[in-house]
């Protein structure tokens, strides 16, 4: 998942390696296994509600009275 960075964004990600006392190398795994738990957190919630989801109302009092307007007799 490690895309290449500019050199602009190295060196920032660089800085930020160095504030939390860890190399360039161990920064990036981190934030991409931070990343891919991200994507699976959303993906199981997408799971759940897609399995949640409401069945089909009935049609309301005017929409069945629309309906039956339009059967012949």
């Amino acid at each position: 998942m490690t895309k290449q960075l500019t050199e602009g964004q190295r060196a920032y990600e660089a800085k930020r390696a160095a504030k939390a006392g860890m190399s360039l190398d161990k920064w990036l795994a981190q934030k991409d296994r931070e990343r891919a738990e991200q994507a699976r957190v959303a993906e199981k919630a997408a799971a759940e509600a897609a399995k949640a989801a409401l069945p089909p109302k009935k049609p309301g009092f005017f929409a069945r009275l629309m309906e039956r307007a339009q059967k012949p007799l």
